[in-house]
C-alpha cells in the first residue's frame, strides 16, 4: 500500500469516530436542498406535498367518521320519537358547515403562550401520555384526535412520528405497570386500546392495508355465490330450506329448529361441510402468506410498538412462554389492525360498495382464524371453529417466528436527538389546530394538572397557570382552524445547528463534510456533470465557478478555496484528483441515484393510497347529506308554530296533536335496470339476462321521508311488486351495517339506495 493509501485510509477511519450526527446531516442537507431543480428535488418536493395531503385527509376522515358515529346515535333516538325540539336543533347544528368568517382568533399574547405550550406537548411526549391514560372513554376521542392528527399530524415527518411512538411506549409501559392478569391485557376497550386503533388508522396503516389486503379481498368477493358457510345449525336450516323449495315440502325427518348436535350430526351436513373446510383453510392460508410475505412492507411504527409489546411483556412476566407473549403481539397486530379491515374491508376503502352475503360471512370467518392462529387458544369460542383446528396447528410456528419477526426493528432514539436539534432551528415549526381542539386540550391539562404536573415550578405547570382556564368550547360554525407557530420557552432556537453539533468534531472535519456537500450540490445543478467517470473535482468547481448562473458562480469559488485549504491541511491530495473526496462524492451520487427510484416508487404507491381517502372522504360526505335530508324531512313535517316533536310527522301544539299540512308528492322518477345495477344501487338480481332489458322501477315520494319503490315490466300496466320505505328504516338498516334491501326480485345496496334518494328528491324538496 502507497503512503497515499495509507493516509487517506487513516483519515478516512478518523472522520468516521468522530460524530455520526454531523456527517449525517451535511448529507440531509444534499438530499433536500432547497435551491436545487433537479429531478430528485422535483420528486421530492411532490412526495412531500402528496404526504401533507393524506396527513390533512386522514384527519378529515377522522372528523367526518366521528360526526357519522355521532349523528347515527342522535338520529336513531329521533327514529324512535324520543328526541325533543331543542335536540333536533343540536343536531342540526352538528351538521353546520364552518364559516371562515365567524369565530375569533386568541389575540397575539394567547397563541404565543399556546405555541409554547404545544412545542412543549410535542416535544416532550410524557404529558400527553400521562393525559391519555387519565381521561374517560367519552374524552378519548376528542383527544386522540388532537394528539394523531393534530400534534403529530404530519404522518410521514420523522421527528413528530418518533415522538408519537415515545409517547406510546409511556403509554404502554403504564399499562403493564397496573395489569394485573395477563389475559386482559390490551384487549379490554380503554383509553390505550383506542389509543392503538387509532394509529393504525392513519397513513402508513391505511396504505399498507390496501397494497397487501385489497387485491385478496376483491378476488375473493368476486364469487357472489361461494357459500362456504359451515355452522351445522345454518347449514341444515339453508338445506332444508333449499328441499322445501324444490319439492314443495319438508320430509318428517327433517324438522326445523334442531339443536347444534343434531344438525352436526346429519351425515348431509357433514358431507356439505368437509369440502367447505378445505377450500376455507386454502383461503385462509392465501391471506396468511401474503401477511407474512409482506414483513418489509409493514409501516415501522407498527413494528415498534410490536416490539415494545415483546418488551414489556418479558420484563413483566419473566416466565411467559414464547407463545404466551406472540399472542399479546398478535392480539395488537391482527385484533387491532388486520382483522377489522377484512371483516369490514368496505369501512377501511379496500373495496367499492358492501360484499354481498356469501363472501362477507367467509371474510368473518377467515378473521376468526387468523385471531384463533394469533391468540392459539386451547378452545374455540364457537364449538364448530374447532374443525379448522388443523389450520391453527399447522401454522403456529411459522405466525410465531413472523410474529417476532415484526418486532425485530432499530430504536430512533439517536436520529430522535437529531431531529429535536433541527426542530429548534426551525422557525416554520407549526400546527393547524381548530379552536375546539386547542381549547379541549387546554381543559382537560388544567382539569388534571395536579396529577401531571404537581409542581409549580414545572414547565407545564407554569405555562397552563399563565393561560388561566379554558374557554368554552365555540359553536361548530365558528370552529375555524388556525396555524398555530410552535416554539420553546425555555429552549434557545439554534441559529447554527451545524455548529451546535460540533462537538468532538475538528475544524477539518467539518471542512471537509461542507465541501463534498457542496459539490454535490454543484453535480445536481449542472446536468450531465457527473456523466464522465472518475469524477473530475476541479473541473467541476471550475465550470461552476465560471457559468452565467450567480448561485453557482458562487458555490465554484467557494469550493475551489475550501479544496486548496484541505490540501494545505494535508486532508486531500490535488495530484490523485482529490481521489478520496472523489470516491465520497461518487457514493453520494450513488445513494441519491438510489433515493429518486424510491421517492418516485413511494410517490406512485400514496397517490393511490390519497385517492382512496378521498373517495372514502367523499362517502363520509355524502352519508352526512343523507342526515341533512332526513333532518329537513323531519322539518318538513311539522308545522310553523312553536310546539315540540313527539315523534315524526305529529307535533304537539297547546297540547293538542296537529297533523302536518298534505305534503306534494313527487314523481314517479324512472330508472332501468342496467342503470341500478352499473351504478351498483343493485347488488344482486334474480331476473333473467334476457328480461332484464324490460325491467324498470319507478320511485315515489307521496310525502316526506316516505317513498315508493314499484318494480315495473314494459307493456305491463300494473307494477309487478310495491314496497313502501320509509327513510328512518334504512338510516337505521345502516346505522346497524344491514346494507342489503330485500326486493324479492332483486337486492338493493342500502347506502347508495340512500344517495339516490337524496340526489333525487331533495333538491325538489328544498
Amino acid at each position: 500500500m502507497s503512503n497515499i493509501e495509507r493516509d487517506s485510509s487513516n483519515r478516512r477511519s478518523n472522520r468516521n469516530t468522530n460524530r455520526y450526527s454531523v456527517n449525517h446531516l451535511f448529507s440531509m442537507r444534499a438530499e433536500q436542498d432547497v435551491e436545487i431543480e433537479d429531478d430528485l428535488a422535483r420528486a421530492q418536493k411532490r412526495l412531500r406535498e402528496l404526504k401533507a395531503r393524506i396527513s390533512a385527509q386522514s384527519k378529515k376522515n377522522f372528523v367526518f367518521e366521528r360526526d357519522v358515529r355521532y349523528l347515527d346515535s342522535r338520529i336513531a333516538l329521533l327514529i324512535q320519537n324520543r328526541m325533543a325540539l331543542d335536540e333536533q336543533q343540536e343536531v342540526e347544528r352538528h351538521l353546520e358547515e364552518v364559516d371562515p368568517n365567524e369565530g375569533h382568533y386568541p389575540d397575539d399574547r394567547k397563541l404565543q403562550q399556546y405555541g409554547n405550550l404545544f412545542f412543549l406537548l410535542q416535544s416532550e411526549p410524557r404529558h400527553t401520555a400521562a393525559l391519555c391514560r387519565l381521561v374517560s372513554l367519552s374524552e378519548i376521542d376528542t383527544l386522540l384526535q388532537t394528539v394523531m392528527f393534530t400534534l403529530y399530524g404530519n404522518q410521514y415527518e420523522s421527528r413528530e412520528e418518533h415522538l408519537l411512538l415515545t409517547m406510546f411506549q409511556s403509554v404502554l409501559s403504564a399499562q403493564f405497570e397496573t395489569a394485573t392478569e395477563f389475559g386482559s391485557l390490551l384487549r379490554a376497550n380503554t383509553p390505550v386500546s383506542r389509543m392503538m386503533t387509532t394509529y393504525t388508522r392513519r397513513g402508513p396503516g391505511q396504505s399498507y392495508l390496501k397494497s397487501v389486503l385489497a387485491d385478496r379481498i376483491n378476488s375473493l368477493i368476486e364469487h357472489k355465490d361461494l357459500n362456504l358457510e359451515i355452522n351445522p345449525v345454518k347449514v341444515y336450516e339453508q338445506m332444508v330450506n333449499q328441499i322445501e323449495e324444490d319439492t314443495g315440502s319438508l320430509p318428517a325427518n327433517l324438522p326445523r329448529g334442531v339443536p347444534p348436535e343434531v344438525a352436526g350430526a346429519n351425515p348431509d351436513v357433514q358431507a356439505i361441510i368437509a369440502p367447505r373446510l378445505t377450500m376455507l383453510m386454502e383461503i385462509a392460508n392465501s391471506f396468511l402468506v401474503t401477511i407474512i410475505d409482506s414483513l418489509e412492507s409493514v409501516p415501522y411504527g407498527i413494528r415498534w410498538i410490536c416490539k415494545q409489546i415483546r418488551s414489556l411483556t418479558r420484563r413483566k412476566y419473566p416466565d411467559a412462554t414464547d407463545y404466551a407473549i406472540c399472542s399479546l403481539i398478535g392480539g395488537f397486530f391482527f385484533l387491532r389492525f388486520i382483522n377489522p379491515a377484512i371483516v369490514t374491508p368496505q369501512a377501511y376503502m379496500l373495496v367499492d360498495g358492501v360484499p354481498a352475503k356469501h363472501p362477507r360471512r367467509t371474510l368473518t370467518l377467515i378473521a376468526k382464524m387468523l385471531q384463533n392462529l394469533a391468540n392459539k387458544p386451547s378452545y374455540a369460542k364457537e364449538a364448530y371453529m374447532i374443525t379448522l383446528n388443523p389450520f391453527v396447528e399447522n401454522n403456529k410456528a411459522r405466525i410465531n417466528q413472523f410474529l417476532n419477526n415484526l418486532c425485530e426493528v432499530g430504536d430512533f432514539y439517536e436520529t430522535l436527538e437529531m431531529d429535536q436539534y433541527m426542530a429548534l432551528s426551525k422557525r416554520d415549526l407549526q400546527i393547524s389546530i381548530t379552536l375546539n381542539e386547542l381549547y379541549n386540550t387546554h381543559a382537560l391539562l388544567v382539569q388534571h394538572i395536579d396529577a401531571l404536573s404537581p409542581h409549580e415550578k414545572q414547565h407545564l405547570r407554569i405555562l397552563t397557570d399563565e393561560l388561566g382556564s379554558a374557554p368554552a368550547q365555540v359553536p361548530r360554525k365558528e370552529n375555524r382552524t388556525i396555524d398555530l407557530n410552535l416554539y420553546s420557552r425555555w429552549e434557545t432556537p439554534i441559529q447554527d445547528y451545524t455548529t451546535s453539533l460540533m462537538d468532538n468534531v475538528t475544524q477539518s472535519d467539518l471542512l471537509y463534510m461542507e465541501t463534498k456537500s457542496i459539490l454535490v450540490q454543484i453535480i445536481r445543478s449542472i446536468p450531465h456533470a457527473a456523466d464522465k467517470r472518475p469524477i473530475n473535482l476541479a473541473a467541476i468547481a471550475e465550470r461552476a465557478a465560471t457559468t452565467k448562473d450567480a448561485t453557482l458562480v458562487r458555490k465554484g469559488i467557494k469550493v475551489k478555496e475550501m479544496l486548496r485549504e484541505l490540501e494545505e491541511l494535508k486532508v486531500v491530495e490535488s495530484r490523485d484528483g482529490y481521489r478520496l473526496m472523489q470516491e465520497e462524492v461518487s457514493a453520494e451520487l450513488a445513494h441519491l441515484g438510489n433515493l429518486r427510484e424510491k421517492v418516485l416508487a413511494e410517490t406512485k404507491s400514496l397517490e393511490s393510497v390519497y385517492k382512496t381517502i378521498c373517495d372514502h372522504n367523499n362517502y363520509l360526505r355524502s352519508q352526512l347529506e343523507q342526515y341533512k335530508a332526513y333532518l329537513q324531512n323531519v322539518r318538513m313535517t311539522a308545522t310553523k308554530d312553536k310546539g315540540v316533536t313527539t315523534g315524526v310527522g305529529v307535533v304537539t301544539v297547546g297540547g293538542k296533536e296537529k297533523k302536518p299540512q298534505k305534503a306534494t308528492v313527487l314523481g314517479p322518477y324512472r330508472f332501468t335496470h342496467a342503470q341500478l345495477e352499473k351504478e351498483g344501487i343493485i347488488v344482486e338480481s334474480n331476473v333473467p339476462d334476457n328480461r332484464r332489458p324490460n325491467i324498470y322501477f319507478n320511485i315515489t315520494s307521496p310525502s316526506p321521508g316516505t317513498f315508493i319503490i314499484a318494480l315495473h315490466y314494459k307493456g305491463r300496466e300494473k307494477a309487478i311488486l310495491e314496497m313502501d320505505l320509509k327513510i328512518d328504516d334504512l338510516l337505521e338498516k345502516q346505522k346497524e351495517n344491514k346494507h342489503l334491501l330485500d326486493l324479492e326480485y332483486v337486492q338493493l345496496n342500502v347506502p347508495k339506495v340512500l344517495q339516490l334518494l337524496n340526489k333525487v328528491f331533495a333538491k325538489r324538496k328544498a
